[in-house]
């Protein structure tokens, strides 16, 4: 339990404290549960989605605006979150092609019926989204109630593309032990569907860092380098120390 606490303050609380500057909107473990119905074994928070994809997605017929009918929407909230699970790389690749592409969806418009395409995430316009983070986000692993609940989940219209495993830095090995959580996490018998819509992991202690995607192996993980390193040290240094009075507040199960 004092590793755990320690684990908390130490890595996890500024990551957490980071991205909330950054423009992510924090959700408890208990509101994020609630957005995906209640249910552990979902990996995706209908509710936020539902929303996004009304607000996102809208049909241009003869020169008018319509809405996408509800029973779309449902339609393609269920093809990004209550997908068949076949293997890690073939399910990935298809959550890919709809998380780029999206879904042609058929409607009838005035008595005419034709296939419209209806996108998940505005690529063109970032401002349009909507922006998340959730900790000690639990899920059922498949076949079982017994949970797994990796540290940081980061969610785009209710997505999650992101997670993050955060170590305490005076673990020997903090960014490898935070890498084989990450893989164990991927196996057949723990959470491999949910990994199927990440596109990006990355593994934290404190001030070191490094990223991979879906499966990759251990030695393949890397630091992340832009080409305009000191203008983004110097954003990042203002976020970082940017005041976030309300964090404790948000947090304060984990002194209780």
């Amino acid at each position: 339990m004092t590793n755990d606490w320690l684990e908390n303050i130490i890595s996890q609380l500024p990551a957490l404290a980071l991205l909330q500057n950054m423009g992510y909107e924090y959700l408890t473990p208990q509101s994020a549960l609630a957005k995906r119905g209640g249910k552990r074994s979902k990996i995706v928070l209908e509710e936020i989605l539902t929303v996004q994809l009304r607000k996102l997605n809208k049909i241009q017929h003869q020169g008018q605006t319509h809405p996408f009918s509800e029973v779309n929407i449902q339609k393609a909230v269920e093809a990004i979150s209550q997908f068949p699970y076949d293997a890690l790389y073939t399910t990935s690749q298809e959550l890919y092609d709809l998380l780029t592409l999206g879904k042609s969806l058929e409607q009838i418009i005035d008595g005419d019926k034709k296939s419209y395409p209806l996108q998940y995430i505005d690529w063109h316009n970032p401002a349009n989204n909507v922006y998340h983070i959730s900790d000690e986000f639990e899920i059922e692993r498949r076949n079982s109630t017994q949970t797994r609940r990796p540290d940081l989940v980061l969610f785009v219209n209710g997505i999650p593309l992101v997670v993050i495993e955060c170590k305490r830095p005076d673990l020997k090995d903090a960014l490898n032990e935070a890498i084989s959580q990450q893989l164990r996490n991927h196996r057949a018998e723990n959470i491999p569907h949910f990994f199927c819509l990440t596109q990006l992991l990355l593994v934290a202690s404190q001030n070191a860092a490094q990223y991979g995607t879906t499966a990759t192996d251990k030695e393949f993980w890397a630091v992340w380098k832009e080409e305009a390193a000191a203008q983004l040290d110097q954003q990042l240094h203002t976020l970082v120390n940017r005041p976030l009075a309300e964090l404790i507040l948000c947090y304060n199960d984990w002194f209780s």
